[in-house]
């Protein structure tokens, strides 16, 4: 695998590790990712589920624990770390602006358009870099076009998410098994959309493919398509450093392929998750009364949603499959064990030598 660089940052090994939020990937994910040479990515939503005043105070309570998360994973790796900050997210200008003061090394946003990412950076700032995650080339160029009229900032990459992720999806619902939108066809797209901006701005933009990719020879075919990097997160949930309860890393080891569905999230976008009682409770109709305390995404409509999503992620993150569930990618029922995080990195390294020597 050849190393990756955004902007001159420097990664040995081409994987990102997808930013999982509400406490799966938190600073000892993402540490033990940048010591295996990927970049690691700690995902900024519920992150502070934890704290003891998250119901009286969750802003306050998120924006102080992402300090504490950067601050630890920066101490536990001289890798790359960046976070995922969700455009959707009620505090998302907090977030990023305390992201960049902490000299996070890459900020990624999706989940919206951060059409407004640049104008956060302060004058002068050339550490942190800013990455897109999209589902088209359409999007990039509007994005890209946004930045660069007005802040003069050209993406330093982008990632291009299809529609076999785990978690929140930015696709229709019944797009999300069409071949047109597979990440085969959506990386082609993106790749034409980044060249031509590449071209007009004399700027690298490095595209990272995300959503499905499972092994080293799925790298191995998007790097040969022309992709940069992949970003993967579903493998790394089943990893001994990932920050995720024994009952979700369970979950995913237990999975079977019929137990991958898709459910209507109250946020207002569809989500792939693992089936559980609680899934199959809100399917039936059964609704799990509860007062919003933390109006954490924009786009959720709290007075008519079944339940409440950010409590029910909160709840799996602690063990509580019960009144939660886990999201996952498709691919999810595929993994039968617990590894450590450079164990994986390694045996995703030696399948894309193995699918190299057979070019």
């Amino acid at each position: 695998m050849k190393e990756l660089n955004i902007g001159g940052l420097i990664a040995r090994v081409p994987i990102i590790q997808g930013g999982m939020a509400v406490g799966i990937s938190r600073s000892g994910l993402a540490s033990a990712v940048a010591n295996a040479g990927g970049v690691g990515v700690i995902a900024t939503a519920g992150i502070g589920h934890l704290a003891d005043d998250l119901y009286s105070n969750f802003i306050g309570a998120n924006n102080r624990i992402i300090v504490e998360e950067i601050r630890k994973a920066k101490s536990l790796t001289k890798g790359v770390i960046g976070v995922n900050i969700m455009v959707a997210l009620s505090n998302y200008a907090l977030l990023v602006k305390i992201a960049i003061e902490e000299g996070i090394d890459v900020i990624f946003s999706g989940a919206g358009l951060p059409l407004n990412l640049p104008s956060f950076l302060p004058e002068g700032n050339t550490h942190t870099k800013l990455v897109p995650i999209v589902s088209s080339g359409k999007a990039l160029t509007v994005i890209a076009r946004r930045w660069i009229s007005k802040f003069n900032y050209v993406p330093d990459a982008v990632v291009v998410e299809g529609p076999l992720a785990g978690g929140h999806l930015g696709f229709r619902k019944d797009n999300l098994f069409n071949e047109e939108y597979s990440l085969e066809k959506l990386v082609p797209d993106v790749l034409a959309h980044a060249k031509a901006l590449e071209d007009k701005y004399g700027a690298p933009i490095p595209v990272i493919s995300a959503g499905g990719i499972f092994t080293g020879s799925d790298i191995h075919k998007f790097i040969k398509m022309g992709a940069s990097a992949v970003q993967m997160g579903t493998r790394f949930v089943a990893t001994y450093e990932c920050d995720a309860s024994d009952e979700i890393k369970n979950a995913y080891i237990k999975a079977s392929k019929e137990d991958i569905i898709i459910i209507d999230s109250p946020v207002g976008m569809p989500g792939r998750a693992i089936r559980d009682p609680f899934l199959d409770e809100v399917s039936s109709g059964h609704k799990k009364p509860f007062n919003c305390p933390f109006h954490c995404i924009i786009t959720c409509d709290f007075k008519t949603a079944p339940y409440c999503i950010a409590k029910a992620l909160c709840n799996a993150t602690e063990g509580n499959l019960s009144e939660g569930f886990a999201f996952a990618g498709q691919n999810v029922w595929r993994i039968d064990k617990i590894v450590h995080v450079s164990e994986l990195i390694k045996s995703l390294e030696n399948e894309y030598n193995e699918a190299e020597e057979k070019v």
